[in-house]
């Protein structure tokens, strides 16, 4: 059968309308493609400002950012896109200079009944996928972090923040409490006496303080100085073995978890089945002739 000149040009034109509208990681790869990824978003960015580095930003200008079941869709789909992609490895997070999150969207809530809350389990979904990212997760938080914003920016495996980001859990005011592990994640963060008066008055903590206290781990002057920091500390990430990248975040993600006693047994099994992985040997050869190790992240 023969097909037109006409007839080829017409189909290729088709295929050039058609591939802008999904998000595709090419067959038989899993790169994640960032320049179709804005024609299904509405309320994030996704960028790669470095190699190996994923970025989300957080977009909904007008409503600081207010979280909503229909942004944490979003938000998990591209976490959980991410987190499959072999070339990313490490994501930021981050809103904008005047907020990370500035809580829930109050109007998706107002209105619920207890029924309607408990029957369909009302906001797990915003915390059930993060921590089921194995890829590591910075969050760079400016400006307001308050009621969800702050349960979101405390899922992250490391918070970097402005030193005038208002942290807080005011969900009291509201006749509420916190929903999304703000009660649980805090009190693990900062000792249950501080973590107690902070939730039980609905008081703010500033990004200083975050630092003093060991919710953050840097604090910046400026929130430009914020973001560029996480994206750096993420390629310095990126750079490193994949395998031992998940294998160190799962190991002290369960000292959370696990006795002093288990928790050392089990860093111990982990720490043992690196040395079946190639980029231990690679890593160790490497160190030993005073080479940069090429990892093969297997």
């Amino acid at each position: 059968m023969i097909i037109s000149e006409l007839t080829m040009t017409f189909i290729r034109a088709l295929r050039q309308i058609r591939a802008p509208c999904r998000l595709s990681f090419g067959a038989g790869s899993s790169r994640f493609n960032y320049s179709t990824s804005q024609s299904i978003y509405e309320n994030i960015l996704v960028t790669a400002p470095k190699p190996g580095v994923g970025l989300i930003t957080l977009n909904r200008p007008r409503a600081l950012n207010a979280l909503s079941s229909a942004l944490f869709r979003e938000l998990n789909n591209a976490l959980r896109q991410l987190d499959d992609d072999k070339s990313t490895g490490a994501i930021v997070l981050t809103g904008s200079e005047k907020a990370f999150a500035a809580g829930a969207d109050i109007k998706e809530m107002k209105d619920l009944s207890f029924s309607e809350a408990f029957n369909t389990n009302f906001i797990s979904s915003w915390s059930s996928t993060i921590p089921s990212v194995r890829t590591p997760l910075i969050a760079a938080v400016n400006g307001h972090t308050l009621g969800g914003g702050c349960e979101l920016a405390l899922m992250a495996d490391i918070i970097y923040c402005s030193s005038t980001a208002a942290f807080g859990q005011p969900e009291i005011k509201l006749g509420i409490i916190p929903g999304a592990g703000g009660s649980q994640r805090l009190t693990k963060a900062i000792g249950k006496s501080r973590a107690m008066e902070l939730i039980l008055t609905g008081k703010n903590f500033s990004g200083t303080e975050a630092g003093q206290w060991g919710v953050a781990a840097r604090v910046f002057d400026t929130a430009e100085a914020c973001v560029q920091g996480a994206i750096d500390t993420a390629a310095k990430i990126a750079g490193m073995s994949s395998l031992s990248v998940k294998a160190a975040k799962e190991v002290v993600n369960k000292s959370h978890d696990l006795s002093l006693r288990d928790g050392l047994e089990y860093e111990r099994k982990v720490f043992h089945g690196l040395f079946g992985s190639r980029d231990q040997k690679i890593g160790m050869a490497a160190f030993a002739e005073k080479k940069k190790p090429e990892w093969s992240h297997e």
